[in-house]
């Protein structure tokens, strides 16, 4: 199989003693092998740390713990700053890649020298039941679009440190993915993406997103903080936002029989 360059999956993780060998194992059963996987445990209190161990004897995963908890954004970022592929990927401890997901992102991009790429991916329940429900990704997202709505699922977005250097998250609690992922294009240019399924999404009941209202502030703080617009203009943005998700967005979700 053809060498594109090593990948370095950033994978969070927060008591997902539940998930996290299968979400780890998903990484393992990549067709491309040149990767590595770094592993942020953010002080978790259940048995994440002792599933880890299990995984030691793969050098090419390696496990970073905090000694109090931070957050996601800093957990992704401690990955990032660790990560030494020439690529950057992204797989939260909960969810789940198929295993063509790495080469067939990498050979597009090889392929069309892309700076960054995504795909559409499907959705799961907690317990891994298939929701027969796909997330169909854009074939083309400007950055103008990924303003109005974040149109990257995060489990697939993947872009070229070569061309963009690293790209970190801001300091947000929540929506930090999503700007990361306008400033990978803010950078780069539009992202194509890979229109067939290559990850599984976990719905979970106590997910972060969850709390739609606390959603929105957060979506406000990337328009007004991370973004720069005035109050005004941040206010317009969240109305166009919320046209988007409920309007236009919603027509991306495809039922699959």
């Amino acid at each position: 199989m053809e060498d594109f360059g090593k990948v370095s999956v950033v994978m969070p993780a927060y008591n997902s003693g539940r998930f996290i060998t299968e979400a780890i194992s998903s990484v393992l059963a990549q067709t491309y092998s040149n990767w590595e996987l770094l592993i942020v445990d953010d002080a978790s209190t259940d048995a994440t740390a002792e599933l880890l161990q299990n995984f030691r004897q793969d050098d090419r995963i390696k496990i970073f713990r905090f000694s109090e908890n931070k957050g996601t954004q800093f957990s992704r970022n401690k990955a990032i700053e660790e990560a030494s592929g020439d690529f950057i990927a992204f797989l939260d401890a909960d969810d789940l890649w198929k295993p063509e997901k790495l080469y067939l992102q990498l050979q597009m991009m090889q392929t069309n020298k892309l700076p960054a790429c995504f795909s559409s991916y499907e959705l799961i329940s907690e317990n891994g039941q298939n929701l027969h429900t796909k997330i169909e990704a854009l074939s083309l997202l400007s950055y103008q679009k990924l303003q109005k709505a974040n149109y990257v699922g995060n489990l697939t977005g993947i872009y070229d440190v070569r061309q963009l250097g690293k790209v970190f998250a801001p300091d947000l609690k929540k929506r930090q993915d999503w700007a990361l992922w306008l400033e990978v294009i803010r950078l780069g240019g539009a992202m194509h993406s890979i229109r067939e399924s290559l990850a599984y999404y976990r719905v979970r009941k106590d997910s972060i997103s969850g709390n739609k209202l606390e959603m929105l502030r957060y979506n406000y703080k990337v328009y007004h903080e991370i973004l720069g617009f005035s109050k005004a203009k941040s206010l317009l943005k969240m109305c166009a936002f919320l046209w988007e998700q409920f309007f236009v967005k919603s027509r991306q979700q495809i039922r699959l029989d």
